[in-house]
């Protein structure tokens, strides 16, 4: 499981049957009319099964609550410790199950509709710098089936920039090592095809070669690119410890993650002269904006250089 650091809390009661129910139906109606990645609806879920709880611990539930609750909802997080960020995730969640609500005929006004959204710094991604992701990809035992594979997923992730949902999603079917590209369902199962590199399609190849038929052994033919001793797929968590121990063994600094290796594909693109827009398309942002920040993290990492390097920096 990812380290994590202490999650703030509140002391909630368990969630009322009738509330679950609820989340449930406006949960299945979403996904019917947007279909939603399982990720978007696990959040939602998580959201408003939240504030149902807090709302029980006040004495009322998602049958009824008014904009003073959700107000008094978001100061006790806020004192609680919850970060800016999780709120205005929190009070989006809300939106989405108030305006069906609306729809449907539940309540006659959406109580979220006036409430601003709170103010969140521009935080800039932090990505490794291009020598600590060498050393990180140089960690893996390759002698070992399971470090061949590791080392297979992590320039598989460098290379494409990946979301780690994506990179642990793919079937054996997506890779065409022969055209070099990986077809990619993104969020909002959207498609998108990924060049995956020369350097990536070497570990690649020599992962489905020697060491994955090691893996599954006679088990049945698991269709997940990247599996377990027992076959199955490697899961989000598992690859997140993997990058956080390859990580202490190359000795890059401070808390490395799958979205830093996403962080330093991008980054590293920019800084060698790639197209934002053409960067847009392999990372699957939806939003040009999405992608620009990426040039604002480049930019300060030449900031630092010049600092670094020049006489009068």
């Amino acid at each position: 499981m990812p380290p994590s650091h202490p999650k703030p809390s509140l002391p909630l009661p368990p969630l009322a049957d009738a509330d679950d129910a609820r989340i449930g139906r406006f949960l299945d109606h979403y996904w019917s009319e947007t279909g939603a990645s399982r990720n978007t609806l696990a959040s939602y879920r998580r959201d408003l099964q939240g504030f149902a709880r807090w709302l029980s611990s006040q004495g009322a539930s998602l049958a009824a609550f008014d904009r003073d609750a959700v107000y008094d909802c978001l100061g006790a997080r806020l004192r609680a410790g919850y970060a800016g960020r999780s709120n205005a995730r929190l009070l989006s969640s809300l939106r989405r199950f108030c305006q069906w609500r609306l729809r449907i005929g539940e309540i006659d006004s959406d109580p979220t509709a006036l409430i601003d959204p709170p103010r969140l710094g521009r935080s800039l991604p932090k990505a490794p710098a291009e020598i600590e992701v060498e050393s990180l990809l140089a960690a893996p035992d390759i002698d070992t089936a399971t470090g061949l594979r590791d080392r297979a997923m992590l320039e598989m992730m460098y290379a494409t920039g990946l979301r780690v949902s994506e990179l642990v999603g793919l079937p054996v079917a997506a890779v065409n090592l022969r055209q070099g590209v990986a077809r990619v369902t993104g969020k909002g199962s959207k498609e998108r095809l990924v060049p995956i590199g020369e350097e990536a399609l070497h570990w690649l190849q020599r992962y489905l070669d020697e060491a994955r038929p090691d893996l599954v052994k006679r088990l049945p033919v698991a269709q997940a690119l990247f599996v377990t001793s027992s076959g199955g797929a490697v899961t989000r968590q598992a690859f997140w410890s993997l990058v956080r121990r390859y990580a202490a063994i190359a000795g890059v600094r401070g808390d490395l993650s799958p979205h830093g290796l996403r962080h330093a594909f991008a980054t590293h693109l920019l800084n060698h002269g790639a197209d934002l827009r053409a960067l847009q398309l392999l990372l699957g942002h939806a939003s040009l904006s999405t992608t620009q920040i990426y040039t604002l993290v480049a930019r300060e990492g030449l900031k630092r250089l010049h600092a670094q390097h020049h006489p009068r920096g």
